[in-house]
């Protein structure tokens, strides 16, 4: 399903194939040779989503663009089935496997892997040739590279990253204390925009 969002359409090379139940939304740029499959959303939440040509967008990931942080993928980038990359830079030849997460400000060198379930976080930079392995964690710029058990030390660096100052424009919030409300309205406004949204096929 192409979608246009706020004045702007997808737009995919004519040698490009997007799957039927694929939903493109808004200031997406498909490249010559890709494929987006079956159930795929690539959306354009007021950042760009572009993708380089020869890439392949497996069944069920989810990439978006934000205002911050447009969503690129390089040439020749293959994404597995039920990942999700938003607001996130990716270079050539990259391999991001079945349940990859790749989050806002991120950049992936050339050549790197991400293998199946690996997350590379909020403003993390995985440098070129470098390998998450299955189920890890890449934080930091430089990226360090953590099993999942060891929240502790993947929190020591993430703090520092500051999501909720990062992505929601808020301060952390003190023991006790949330910022889920103030989360939701802001959410709840940015996709508001899609009200108006029309199919275009």
């Amino acid at each position: 399903m192409i979608i246009d969002h706020e004045g702007r359409s997808p737009v995919v090379h004519e040698s490009a194939y997007v799957a039927p139940t694929a939903t493109l939304c808004g200031d997406v740029r498909v490249g010559a040779g890709c494929r987006v499959l079956f159930g795929a959303v690539l959306t354009a939440e007021g950042g760009p989503v572009e993708l380089g040509g020869g890439c392949i967008v497996m069944e069920n990931a989810v990439l978006r663009g934000t205002p911050r942080d447009p969503l690129r993928l390089g040439r020749h980038v293959l994404v597995g089935p039920q990942s999700y990359l938003t607001g996130c830079a990716v270079g050539d030849d990259v391999f991001l496997a079945t349940g990859t997460r790749v989050f806002n400000g991120a950049t992936l060198g050339a050549r790197a892997e991400v293998r199946i379930n690996g997350v590379v976080h909020l403003r993390t930079a995985l440098p070129a040739d470098s390998c998450v392995p299955i189920g890890w964690v890449a934080v930091g710029d430089p990226a360090r590279l953590f099993p999942p058990g060891e929240h502790e030390e993947i929190w020591a660096v993430q703090r520092e990253l500051d999501f909720p100052g990062y992505v929601f424009g808020l301060p952390r919030a003190g023991t006790g204390e949330t910022i889920m409300p103030e989360v939701s309205r802001r959410y709840a406004r940015a996709l508001g925009r899609h009200r108006d949204d029309q199919v275009a096929s």
